[in-house]
C-alpha cells in the first residue's frame, strides 16, 4: 500500500516531563529514607529526589529506580546486573529487550542528572509527521505502519533498516515496532506526534523528509 509521508518537525531531548508523576516522586523519596516526603512543596519534589539519591551509592539508587520501575518485568539478578552495567553503559540503548527501553531511558536520566554526569546520557527523538494514503483507505495506522513509514526515509545504513531489514520488507511478522515507537500521539488530521530513541532515529539519519512509500506487510504463505 502506497503512503505519502512528511516530516513536519524533529527534536532530540534528553528528559519526558510526562513520565515521572508526583507520586512516583512521594514514594521515591520514602525509599532514600527521606522524611515526610508527602508533605513537601509538590513543587520542590524533584530537587529534593535528586539530593536524596545523591547520598546513596550510584549502583544502589539504580536498583531502587529499576525495582520501582520494572521490579514485575526484572528479577532481582536482572535488576542488580543492570543497576551495575548502566553506570558506564548505555543501558537504555544496548539492552536486548526493546519493550525496556522508554523506562530504561527514563531512569537512567533521573540518574544521570542526581549524580551531575555519573551515568551516560542518553536522548530521545521527537518526530512530528504527516501521513495519507495516496489512494483513500480506512486502514487504521498503528505503529507498524508508521515505523515503515519512517523507515523508508531514512539512509539504508540507519539502525532501524539494518536490524528489522526481513521485518520492514515484509518477510517476517514485525512485532517489535511497538517496541521502537516508545510513544504515537495522534494529533490533527493526519499528523502524528512519534517518540523513540535517538539511537534508533537520529534527525542525520533522514535522507528525505516529504516522499512516498510502499508499505509491505507479511502474509503467511498458504499450504
Amino acid at each position: 500500500m502506497k503512503f505519502k509521508i512528511r516530516i513536519l518537525e524533529f527534536k532530540t531531548v534528553n528528559e519526558f516531563d510526562f513520565y515521572w508523576k508526583t507520586e512516583d516522586y512521594i514514594y521515591l523519596l520514602k525509599e532514600f529514607n527521606f522524611p515526610d516526603a508527602e508533605k513537601s512543596n509538590k513543587d520542590e519534589l524533584l530537587d529534593l529526589l535528586y539530593m536524596a539519591i545523591s547520598d546513596f551509592d550510584p549502583d544502589e539508587s539504580a536498583r531502587i529506580l529499576l525495582t520501582y520501575k520494572l521490579g514485575e518485568k526484572l528479577n532481582e539478578g536482572q535488576i542488580q546486573s543492570i543497576s551495575h552495567e548502566m553506570i558506564n553503559d548505555k543501558v537504555a540503548e544496548e539492552y536486548p529487550e526493546p519493550a525496556l527501553h522508554f523506562d530504561l531511558f527514563n531512569v537512567n536520566q533521573l540518574l544521570f542528572k542526581a549524580y551531575n554526569g555519573t551515568f551516560p546520557n542518553t536522548e530521545a527523538s521527537i518526530i512530528n509527521m504527516e501521513i495519507s494514503t495516496v489512494k483513500d483507505s480506512q486502514i487504521k495506522i498503528g505503529s507498524e505502519i508508521l515505523t515503515k513509514a519512517l523507515s523508508a526515509g531514512l539512509k539504508n545504513e540507519n539502525l532501524l533498516n539494518r536490524l528489522y531489514e526481513e521485518q520492514i520488507t515484509g518477510k517476517e511478522i514485525f512485532s517489535d515496532a511497538a517496541k521502537v515507537l516508545w510513544e504515537i500521539n495522534k494529533l490533527k488530521d493526519n499528523n502524528y506526534q512519534l517518540i523513540t530513541s535517538k539511537y534508533w532515529i537520529d534527525k542525520e539519519d533522514f535522507q528525505q523528509v516529504d516522499y512516498e512509500a510502499d508499505i509491505l506487510f507479511y502474509k503467511e504463505e498458504d499450504d
